[in-house]
């Protein structure tokens, strides 16, 4: 009688959380680093006594803060500065990527429209906001054009150079066996160029948020600027600080969605690094 050894299989999420587990335990180091600021941060404000204008404490931050969530629309001012960020983020994905297209595609293209690019990036945007309000009006349109500017350089420059980037012993092969330029950029050029242009991605998106918030501030009426003005005039700095705080939280989330979907639609370029 022949015996069959059969190998116990385990669960298939445990490739999935021991990934997880260990992605956090990287970032414990930062964690651990920040929760010992907020802890100096606190007993220093009890210590020394800190007035409420001067620096609130943590504490207080988180309290007030939940009180605005709760009662004053802090909800909505961020829903508004939320979609505003996303909005402005996907329209600077799409006309970056296609401007970063043509520029790689046309080097008489590339000659005139990139030096027009960096020279576009030493104009203040608080400058132009007031005309863009002016313009566009003080609904949702200027500040997601703010966004868009914003975001839009580190997207067409990262993939420009990404593009660029691909291997010449690829490129050679393909075209020695006859590929015609289309194929040689499905193929080669534009999956070599996919990293660099998520790298602008995360770029763009954390700069999203804050471009919203220049927008609000220069004209709006609702949105987290427009919070923060408010708590500001009526000197609520806890409140003010919080609107801070989900400033950074935003764009913190935002950056690690980002993160994410380069994981989910790059897994061939992650598998080598995780070995």
């Amino acid at each position: 009688m022949a015996f069959v050894h059969r190998e116990r299989v385990g669960s298939p999420f445990r490739p999935s959380r021991a990934k997880w587990l260990r992605g956090f335990a990287q970032q414990l180091p930062a964690i651990a680093f920040l929760g010992l600021l907020l802890l100096l941060w606190q007993s220093l404000s009890w210590l020394w006594g800190l007035e409420l204008w001067l620096l609130p404490s943590p504490l207080r931050i988180v309290t007030d803060g939940i009180y605005a969530w709760r009662n004053l629309g802090l909800a909505r001012h961020t829903l508004q500065t939320l979609q505003e960020a996303v909005l402005g983020f996907l329209l600077a994905v799409a006309s970056g990527l296609v401007l970063a297209l043509l520029v790689d595609w046309s080097e008489f293209l590339r000659r005139v429209i990139y030096p027009l690019l960096v020279v576009s990036q030493t104009i203040p945007i608080i400058a132009i906001a007031p005309l863009l309000v002016l313009w566009l009006g003080y609904g949702i349109r200027p500040k997601v054009f703010v966004v868009a500017l914003v975001c839009f350089f580190p997207i067409v420059i990262s993939t420009t150079d990404g593009l660029r980037a691909a291997d010449p012993e690829w490129i050679a092969l393909l075209r020695s066996m006859g590929a015609s330029r289309w194929q040689v950029f499905t193929k080669v050029r534009f999956p070599a160029a996919l990293p660099s242009f998520f790298s602008g991605l995360k770029v763009a998106i954390t700069y999203a948020v804050i471009g919203a918030v220049i927008g609000e501030w220069v004209g709006g009426s609702a949105g987290l600027a427009i919070f923060m003005r408010r708590a500001h005039n009526a000197m609520q700095f806890g409140q003010e600080f919080a609107g801070i705080a989900v400033v950074s939280l935003l764009s913190i989330v935002l950056f690690l969605l980002v993160a994410a979907l380069e994981r989910a639609a790059l897994p061939w370029y992650f598998a080598p690094r995780e070995r």
